[in-house]
């Protein structure tokens, strides 16, 4: 989007991240997401969901640990595509407990920086009944806009 316009309530753009975070002043400010995102030029990447599981299938019972896997295992599934946390754009967090989530929200905090540094795109909470695996306390289903080159 070189030459393009940027709207008046665009902030500086992260280092992290090549898409445009918007977060027009008439809203609420942000804390851990951005209200829009306009991507830059690129291939988009769907994601499927990520749950906590590790390479041998097993998975921890508290929710922070398994977030810190889900992420982890965002990071892979995006690299092995040819991007990089700062790509996302869209962040969809599936829990099956909010109020667990909202409570653990420091340490959520601390794991996503460990995967995804300071970025912080669209972000989704949604508390579903159950995921995939009975075991499963939370899910993510990211959208990512690789540049190419």
């Amino acid at each position: 989007m070189e030459g393009a316009d940027r709207p008046a309530e665009t902030p500086h753009l992260p280092a992290e991240t090549p898409h445009w975070l918007v977060n027009p002043e008439t809203l609420l400010p942000p804390q851990g997401f951005a209200h829009a995102v306009v991507p830059a030029a690129g291939r988009t990447v769907y994601l499927g969901g990520q749950a906590g599981h590790r390479l041998d299938g097993s998975i921890d019972d508290g929710l922070v640990a398994q977030f810190d896997q889900a992420a982890s295992n965002v990071v892979e599934a995006l690299r092995g595509a040819g991007g990089s946390p700062g790509h996302l754009v869209s962040v969809q967090i599936f829990v099956t407990d909010a109020a667990a989530y909202r409570d653990a929200l420091g340490e959520i905090g601390g794991a996503w920086r460990r995967h995804f540094g300071r970025h912080y795109p669209a972000v989704s909470l949604f508390e579903v009944r159950a995921l995939f695996d009975p075991r499963a306390r939370v899910e993510l289903v990211c959208i990512a806009v690789v540049q190419e080159g």
